[in-house]
C-alpha cells in the first residue's frame, strides 16, 4: 500500500476533506518502498527493505492551524486524524503570516519515476555490491559503502480545490576503499533516477585508485593555492550557498544575500561572469518536482546568469508583503560548465591541489558565508598541469562566494550527490585560485 496511484491518493484525500468541519483544510499523502545494503571490511553488515506511508492533515480556522499525521488508512482513523488536527487549530495562537490556500492548478509532470529503478530488488542490489567488493579486494583495499534505492509518491489536495501528484525514483551509491595500513582512501558516490546509469564497478575503481594514490602523503605548506575542485567536493561547498537563496533572509539581514543597509543583492554582480545556475525540474538529468506545499507550479528559474544575481525565491507570504510575486524555493540546482575535462583542467594548471572531496564542513560566518572544514580522500599536489604526489589534508577557511569570484575554469557539467543531504545536483569540475588553506590535517 505504500506507493498509491493517482486515482487512488486523490480519493482517499477527498475521504479526508469530507470529514472537515474548518475554515479551511489540507491534507497531503507521501509513501515510499524501497530497500537497502550496507557493507564495511569487504562484507555486508546491514540489509533491509522499508515500506511506509503517512498522511498529514493541517485545518484552519481564522488564522489559526493545527497539524497531525497519521498511518492508518481505515474510516475511523481519517476521522480521528482530522478530529485531532482541528482540536489543535482551536487551541493554537493565531499565526499573523497565515496565507489562505489556494485553488486549483495545473501542474507539468517532470520524468521523475523509471520503471526499472522502481523494479530493483534485494538480488540486484546484493550483484551491485558484490561487484564493488570484488574491486576492491582486488586492488588489495578494503570497501566500506551503501546502497539505497527508493520509490515514492507525494499527493496533497484542499478545501479549495487543488490536488497535485507526483511519483519518483532514486538510486544513492556511496563507496570509500581503504589500504590496510590505513594511509590512503579514496571515496565515489553516485545518485540516479535510472537504475540504469548506475555502475558501481567503475565507481570504485576510482575510489581504488584515489586510495591507492594517496598513500605516502607528503605535508606541503597552507596557504592560497589554485585548486582543482571534483564535482563531489565543489558540491559540498555549493549546497551551503544554494540555502541562502532566500529573499526573506536576505532582506532582514541573514544571510550573504543581504545588502549593506538593507534589502537584498538582487541585480549586483555577484560572481564571476563565468557562473551561471539555474533550476529547471525538466532537465533530462536532474528531473525534480514541479509543484510545491504552497500550490505554486515549478518552472525553470534562473537565480544567477552569469555572475548576476537574477532571482532569489519568495514566499507566498514574502511576496505579498514586498509587493512582488512568489518565486518558489528551487527542487533541484544547476550550475552551467564548460567543454573541459578533469584531465584538461589538471594539465592547464601551473602549481596547484586537486582536492577529491571536502568534508566536515561547518558555517563561521552567516554574512559572507564563510565555511570552514577539511579535504579528504585523495588530495593531490599538482605541477606543470601533472600530479605529482599526494599530500597531506588540509583544513581550509573559505566562502563560495568568493570561491566563485575566482573561477579560472569550469569543465563539464555532471551529476553529484551529497551524502549530507542525499539530494543530487549537477554541478562541474572548477579550477579556482587562491583557495585558503589554514593548516594541515592528520586525517586521511
Amino acid at each position: 500500500m505504500a506507493i498509491l496511484k493517482q486515482e487512488e491518493a486523490k480519493a482517499l484525500l477527498q475521504k479526508v476533506l469530507s470529514y472537515s468541519k474548518a475554515d479551511e483544510c489540507e491534507a497531503s499523502l507521501r509513501g515510499s518502498e524501497g530497500g537497502n545494503i550496507r557493507y564495511a571490511r569487504n562484507a555486508i553488515s546491514t540489509a533491509g527493505d522499508i515500506s511506509t506511508m503517512s498522511l498529514s492533515v493541517t485545518a484552519t480556522f481564522g488564522k489559526k492551524s493545527g497539524t497531525a499525521t497519521i498511518n492508518e488508512f481505515d474510516d475511523s482513523a481519517l476521522k480521528r486524524v482530522v478530529q485531532r488536527a482541528e482540536e489543535l487549530a482551536r487551541l493554537a495562537p493565531e499565526n499573523p503570516e497565515y496565507m489562505p490556500l489556494r485553488g486549483p492548478a495545473e501542474f507539468k509532470i517532470a520524468k521523475q519515476y523509471i520503471d526499472a529503478t522502481a523494479a530493483i530488488t534485494p538480488d540486484s542490489r546484493a550483484e551491485a555490491v558484490a561487484n564493488s567488493i570484488a574491486v576492491a579486494k582486488e586492488a588489495n583495499l578494503e570497501a566500506a559503502g551503501y546502497v539505497e534505492n527508493t520509490t515514492g509518491f507525494n499527493a496533497v489536495s484542499n478545501s479549495k480545490g487543488l490536488f497535485a501528484y507526483e511519483t519518483s525514483t532514486d538510486v544513492v551509491f556511496t563507496i570509500t576503499t581503504r589500504n590496510s595500513a590505513g594511509t590512503g582512501s579514496g571515496f565515489a558516490a553516485r545518485g540516479f533516477n535510472d537504475v540504469k546509469k548506475l555502475d558501481t564497478v567503475s565507481a570504485t575503481k576510482i575510489a581504488a585508485a584515489k586510495a591507492n594514490s594517496s598513500a605516502a602523503a607528503k605535508a606541503i605548506e597552507p596557504g592560497k593555492y589554485t585548486v582543482i575542485l571534483e564535482p563531489v567536493a565543489a558540491t559540498y561547498m555549493l549546497e551551503n550557498m544554494f540555502r541562502g537563496l532566500d529573499a526573506r533572509s536576505a532582506d532582514e539581514g541573514r544571510s550573504f544575500m543581504s545588502k549593506q543597509g538593507g534589502g537584498n543583492r538582487l541585480g549586483e554582480q555577484l560572481m564571476d561572469e563565468k557562473v551561471t545556475i539555474y533550476s529547471d525540474p525538466f532537465h533530462p538529468d536532474l528531473p525534480a518536482s514541479t509543484w510545491n506545499r504552497e500550490g505554486f507550479p515549478l518552472e525553470k528559474t534562473k537565480w544567477i546568469d552569469k555572475g548576476v544575481v537574477k532571482n532569489l525565491a519568495y514566499s507566498q507570504y514574502w511576496a505579498q508583503q514586498k509587493g512582488v510575486q512568489p518565486v518558489p524555493t528551487p527542487s533541484n540546482i544547476i550550475m552551467e560548465g564548460g567543454d573541459a575535462s578533469l584531465e584538461e583542467l589538471i594539465k592547464s594548471t601551473e602549481r596547484g591541489i586537486l582536492v577529491s572531496r571536502l568534508w566536515y564542513i561547518r558555517l563561521v560566518d552567516a554574512q559572507t558565508l564563510l565555511l570552514t572544514g577539511l579535504t579528504r580522500d585523495g588530495t593531490f599536489y599538482i605541477e606543470n598541469g601533472v600530479i605529482k604526489h599526494p599530500v597531506k589534508n588540509f583544513r581550509f577557511n573559505e566562502s563560495p562566494v568568493i570561491m566563485l569570484n575566482n573561477v579560472e575554469a569550469l569543465g563539464k557539467t555532471e551529476r553529484s550527490v551529497s551524502i549530507e543531504s542525499y539530494r543530487s545536483y549537477l554541478i562541474p569540475p572548477m579550477k579556482i585560485r587562491d583557495f585558503t588553506f589554514t593548516s594541515l590535517s592528520d586525517a586521511v
